[in-house]
């Protein structure tokens, strides 16, 4: 008996994980996303370019869209008349206007002159609204 007890004592079982094989996975990942990384930019958007127009047009519907939603349209040019720019209270009421201007005047573009303060979403809906209405020409108004 005492050799068989002899012989369970020497017998120890070894708990160990060989993680060798791990850190060459692990190397070989970091170089991966090393090499990956410079190549993705997230941060860049690519916009697109537009050439300035050599001749604005004489006449056209002029929007102005101030920070506080606060609008403003009218026609510029010979055909308004000396009519002063009307105030629009709210989005709906200035697409009602811009609708009633095309009807009379299907010829004229559009320009959209939006505050600097002014959200960007509320002057790319409005681009849209007035593509709904059949307006193909429509421009930004910009500080030269």
């Amino acid at each position: 008996m005492s050799s068989s007890m002899r012989g369970n004592r020497t017998r120890k079982f070894k708990a160990e994980i060989n993680v060798v094989p791990y850190i060459d996975v692990m190397l070989v990942l970091l170089i991966i996303f090393m090499v990956a990384a410079p190549i993705t930019n997230p941060g860049v958007i690519n916009l697109p370019s537009a050439e300035k127009s050599s001749l604005p047009p004489t006449e056209y519907i002029q929007i102005s869209l101030k920070p506080d939603s606060a609008s403003t349209i009218g026609i510029n040019g010979q055909k308004s008349g000396g009519a002063q720019p009307e105030s629009a209270s709210s989005r709906s009421d200035l697409m009602k206007k811009l609708r009633d201007i095309h009807e009379a005047n299907p010829e004229l573009p559009v320009m959209i002159s939006g505050d600097k303060e002014s959200r960007y979403d509320d002057v790319i809906q409005i681009i849209s609204e007035a593509k709904k209405f059949g307006i193909t020409r429509v421009g930004l108004a910009t500080k030269s």
